[in-house]
């Protein structure tokens, strides 16, 4: 929702400038990192409102990076991978910075790879939703030169838990014996439209308005609430695999795919 209201729009506007220069999209993506970086660097310095500014920004590139290359008819393995993984490092970065400025080291790790499962959930729900639906797009597909080597990361760092989710769904509606129509149920719209509202706009915007009323520690707590909140989303996938729950219908509504 909000990456749909606000993000989305002021991307775009980069978009229109950056375009008729033929700014490459992973060039928009190298700058969008490098921005969540300083931040994470500000935040650690104890400039908690710079930070949080710097947070936004470079929500606001790593929309526009997708968004170029859709425009530019430039999307590539390459932007895929670069994306994915640059995230990875600034929110490294970012929960470092936090276990720095709030002492809490160890729960800033636990909550670093908390979020990092969340990211994972949010792709991997939408990813499962789709392919239910006919859609065969690969999560890892394959790649030549610099790009080769970001698959290798990414498959040693994302592809696990890729794997691991799948296999866990195709297990439990195995196990149910589900049908067709019930595994379109269980894949439903609903639940890729929430989760979507924890993908990585969302987050630094939540993480952003800590920082801005001068309370990182409340980023622990967003997390644990991000977790708590998947589980409850499980517990009404089982519901409406069991045709306890009503199924809401139309599409979802997701943050754009990485370029």
């Amino acid at each position: 929702m909000l990456c749909e209201l606000a993000f989305r729009p002021l991307a775009h506007l980069v978009v229109l400038v950056l375009a008729p220069l033929r700014v490459p999209p992973p060039a928009v993506v190298l700058g969008a990192t490098g921005v969540g970086l300083f931040a994470a660097l500000e935040l650690a310095r104890g400039q908690l409102l710079l930070a949080a500014l710097l947070l936004q920004a470079k929500t606001v590139l790593d929309n526009a990076d997708g968004q170029l290359a859709r425009l530019t008819g430039r999307v590539s393995v390459l932007g895929r991978y670069l994306d994915a993984e640059s995230d990875l490092l600034v929110n490294a970065a970012l929960f470092a910075a936090l276990g720095s400025v709030t002492g809490r080291w160890v729960i800033a790790a636990l909550a670093f790879v908390l979020v990092t499962l969340v990211l994972g959930v949010n792709f991997n729900v939408e990813r499962l939703y789709r392919r239910e639906r006919g859609d065969a797009t690969d999560p890892m597909p394959p790649a030549r030169g610099f790009a080769r080597i970001l698959e290798r990361v990414y498959g040693v760092v994302y592809a696990p838990q890729d794997r691991l989710l799948e296999r866990f769904v195709e297990w439990r509606l195995g196990r149910a014996g589900a049908d067709p129509a019930r595994r379109l149920a269980y894949h439903d719209a609903w639940t890729v439209g929430v989760v979507a509202n924890f993908g990585l706009s969302s987050q630094l915007a939540a993480i952003g308005l800590c920082l801005a009323v001068g309370s990182p520690a409340a980023t622990f707590w967003l997390a644990a609430g991000c977790g708590v909140a998947l589980v409850a989303l499980a517990g009404r996938r089982e519901l409406l695999l069991r045709g306890v729950a009503p199924a809401a219908e139309g599409r979802p509504c997701t943050e754009p795919a990485a370029s």
